[in-house]
């Protein structure tokens, strides 16, 4: 598929997600920090496990770069234990924060302010801190427009067969951004579309409203929200790996023809058990 097309459909995905589930509010937290100790929690979990080592956190007033700086980290790795990987996480959040202390006394403000390809190296420069984990990072936290890329983005693109599935991290992101670049001009048109309800609740991946997920961003940096969040509703209710349950996904008519013409069962088959 030449780069035009690929860059065309994509911006098709995000127009049928958008009218069909409306805003997304990613991402869930009342603040920056949070934010940060949810991107290092959700590391290898599902955020419903996130959640509860965040409540765990909260509860214990420790849901500050001031509550990590103190708690000893026996405790801290007992409060986050619902999240997975506790001991390790618990070590990556002492990091961060030893790291914002030495280089920004303790302000996030300072930086997050930095420029987003600086912040970036920096971060990434962090024991345990990925390009998934950075750009989440710099996108919800700093409102820096980096397209954030997780394996449903990569599932998505290699079943609609715009990219290989072992497409590189930064090839992935630059198409995305790319692609997504031009809504910006047009975001406006989509502000005033409701989030539609179903009876099982929320649409797609979608969080109630919260303060870092309603925070006024510049126009580029909502779009690549919006898009992560409307990918991972399809990752998490549709193409999943296991099963794919292409059918009843808004993003069916999209598939290339050689594959909505073939079972579902053929299209991407059962994984191995425990993938």
């Amino acid at each position: 598929m030449p780069p035009d097309a690929k860059q065309r459909q994509i911006r098709t995905h995000y127009h049928a997600l958008f009218l069909t589930w409306g805003p997304q509010n990613w991402w869930p937290a009342e603040s920056r920090f949070e934010m940060i100790v949810g991107a290092y929690l959700t590391q290898n979990t599902a955020w419903t496990n996130v959640e509860k080592a965040l409540g765990n956190l909260r509860a214990a007033r420790l849901l500050s770069a001031q509550g990590i700086r103190r708690a000893p980290v026996a405790e801290l790795e007992r409060l986050i234990r619902p999240a997975g990987y506790f001991r390790q996480k618990a070590r990556r959040l002492k990091i961060f924060v030893a790291f914002l202390d030495r280089q920004y006394g303790g302000s996030l403000a300072k930086l997050l302010s930095r420029p987003t390809n600086q912040l970036r190296e920096e971060l990434l420069s962090l024991h345990g801190i990925g390009p998934e984990t950075a750009d989440s990072i710099l996108l919800y936290a700093g409102n820096h427009p980096v397209f954030v890329v997780d394996a449903y983005t990569r599932r998505i693109l290699a079943r609609h067969e715009i990219l290989p599935e072992k497409t590189s991290y930064e090839e992935i992101r630059e198409l995305l951004e790319r692609a997504l670049k031009p809504l910006a001009e047009s975001v406006a048109e989509f502000s005033g579309v409701a989030q539609p309800q179903s009876e099982a609740g929320l649409p797609g991946a979608a969080h109630p409203p919260s303060a870092m997920s309603t925070v006024k961003r510049t126009a580029l940096a909502q779009v690549y929200n919006e898009m992560h969040g409307l990918i991972v509703g399809v990752g998490k209710s549709y193409c999943r790996k296991s099963v794919a349950r292409c059918d009843e996904c808004p993003l069916q008519k999209f598939l290339p023809r050689t594959l909505t013409s073939e079972p579902l069962a053929r299209r991407f088959p059962r994984a191995a058990p425990g993938s």
